[in-house]
């Protein structure tokens, strides 16, 4: 195995994932606020901060699709080495990581079903940039409205229409990330 392969993971697994997964949750919970998470140095072009949403979220169970851009063979053993994650398509994934358009369109990712809408497709978003600023957001966790720089709004608005169904979002920049569940109204 390459040295890329073996490091870039967590020096301090318990207390950086548990960082890191707080992170997660309060991005969920408080739509359009931006966190910081440190601790992964993936191999390029993920993110440290997507590298922290997967050195968290994933493991031997969860299967993950990775865009065109993403599907490299570094990012591929890195991904074995550290999570043990499948790699699978678009239609049987719980989590999809690449930037906007090459994750598009969203109806090839699972929704949930009415008896179990939890099984539905997390999408992990590249952005070039994260701001507090563009599309307005309404909803739970979020006082009066809040504002987050999405790559467009309706797409946004069309899964927030299949409520309780629809795809959750994590974007990700550098050590940021924001999160937009499918309870949130875009504007």
């Amino acid at each position: 195995m390459q040295v890329e392969t073996l490091g870039g993971g967590f020096s301090d697994p318990a207390l950086q994932s548990a960082a890191a997964f707080r992170g997660v949750m309060e991005a969920m919970a408080r739509p359009g606020t931006l966190q910081s998470v440190r601790g992964a140095t993936p191999p390029a072009p993920l993110s440290a901060a997507a590298g922290a949403v997967l050195l968290t979220l994933c493991d031997t169970e969860t299967p993950l699709h990775l865009t065109q851009g993403f599907d490299t063979p570094d990012l591929r053993s890195w991904i074995a080495f550290h999570t043990g994650a499948p790699i699978v398509g678009p239609s049987h994934c719980q989590f999809a990581l690449g930037h906007w358009d090459d994750l598009m369109p969203l109806s090839n990712y699972q929704v949930g079903t009415s008896e179990y809408p939890d099984r539905s497709a997390t999408l992990i978003v590249e952005m070039p940039d994260l701001k507090q600023s563009g599309a307005t957001l309404k909803g739970p966790g979020i006082k009066s409205q809040a504002s987050l720089s999405l790559p467009c709004i309706t797409p946004f608005q069309n899964n927030a229409a299949l409520f309780p169904l629809g795809v959750d979002f994590i974007f990700t920049c550098g050590e940021t990330l924001a999160a937009l569940p499918r309870t949130t109204e875009v504007f």
